[in-house]
Order: C-alpha cells, then structure tokens, then sequence
C-alpha cells in the first residue's frame, strides 16, 4: 500500500505521532524513511482538513531536533567504537566509504555540516552521533541542529502543503510525471552519494601503502 494510502486509514493524532518518531529516529542514526514519511504527510494535510499543518511542522521539527540531540549524546558518549558497531548493524548506511564521506564534510564545514546536513539524507543520518563522536561544542550542535530542524521540518511541510493545495487537479491528472521526476531524482542523487563514498573509500584504503611506499 502506498504511504500516503496508509496515512489516510489512522487518524490525525496518530499521523502527527508517526512523524515525529519516525524522523526523530531518522535523526538519531537509525536509517528511516522520515523525508518520505514528511512530504506524504504533508501532502495528505493538503488533502483532508482533519490533518492541521501546523501541527505537522511542529512534530517533525520536534522530532528532528530532539532526536538529533540524542544521537549526538550517544556519539559523544560511544565514541568511535559506535560508528564501527552501527557499520554492522546497518552495511550500506554506515560503511567506511559513507563514514569519511560524512566525516570530511565536518571537517570542512563544522557546524554548518550539521545543519546543511539536515537537507542531505545521507548526512541526515549522521549528523547527530557524528558530531558527538567528534566532540563538537554542543552549543555550536545546538544551535545548527535547531535552525536546522526548524528549516528543514516546517519549511518542508509548508512547501508540500501550499504545492498540494494549488495543484491538486494538475498532480491528480499527472501524478505519473511527478512520480517518474521523483524517481529519477533519487537515483541521481543515490548515484552521487555511492560516488563519493566509493572514492572516499578508495582514498582510505590507498593511504597506508602511499605511506608505506
């Protein structure tokens, strides 16, 4: 069943629950799909008035703030020995590739990783226990994590819900078209992130016999 189709069976509390959890998992490192969870949704509230979009906004930003917050307590307190763990637990999210990927992001960006990080699913996932493990200042978390959340959460379900008030009847008529340019987004952008940690993780493994060389 389709999650929107699935969204439109429980009710209104129970959609506003769902949202905050499962993002606020998303965010505390666990792979989830809460972006798809968010934008089905908010498309739902653009629907059906029983679904207050403010309310929505509200759980998801909620959700991510908190939720980040606690990732980035369990990486503090982890450490490394957490990111080796969440790579068994979860291969293709936490590979070695994917790691250095995120980690050169930090270290070019610092804060800001964590807040652009908000709107990239890859650094999604990591920008919580990451930045603990790096031991970033948590005021600078906090403050990326917070504008971050809020941003990306309420400037999502606002976006969705005005797109779905204003073209119901153009999506309803052509939903085939969004859904193919959903698709191929996706796999352009999961492309790219293969990419990048592909070569990340050539370069790591290259580096000690450059050294030994």
């Amino acid at each position: 069943m389709h999650v929107q189709e699935w969204l439109e069976t429980v009710p209104a509390v129970a959609v506003y629950a769902l949202v905050g959890v499962v993002i606020g998992l998303e965010s505390l490192g666990i792979p989830l799909p809460g972006e798809i969870i968010l934008v089905s949704s908010a498309l739902l509230a653009s629907q059906h008035g029983e679904i207050d979009p403010v309310v929505l906004g509200a759980s998801a930003t909620a959700g991510a703030i908190i939720g980040d917050s606690i990732g980035y307590a369990i990486g503090r307190k982890g450490g490394r020995p957490l990111l080796a763990w969440l790579g068994n637990k979860f291969p293709k999210h936490f590979s070695e590739g994917h790691i250095a990927t995120a980690e050169r992001s930090f270290e070019k960006w610092g804060m800001w990783a964590v807040f652009f990080g908000r709107f990239v699913a890859l650094l999604r996932i990591f920008a919580g226990p990451l930045a603990g493990v790096l031991r970033m200042p948590y005021w600078k978390f906090a403050i990326a994590n917070v504008l971050g959340g809020i941003l990306w959460a309420g400037g999502t379900t606002a976006v969705i819900y005005y797109v779905g008030i204003v073209a119901e009847s153009w999506l309803k008529r052509f939903s085939w078209l969004g859904l193919v340019a959903a698709v191929l987004v996706g796999l352009t952008s999961m492309m790219v992130i293969k990419r990048k940690a592909k070569k990340a993780q050539q370069a790591q493994q290259a580096q000690p016999v450059a050294v030994a060389e």
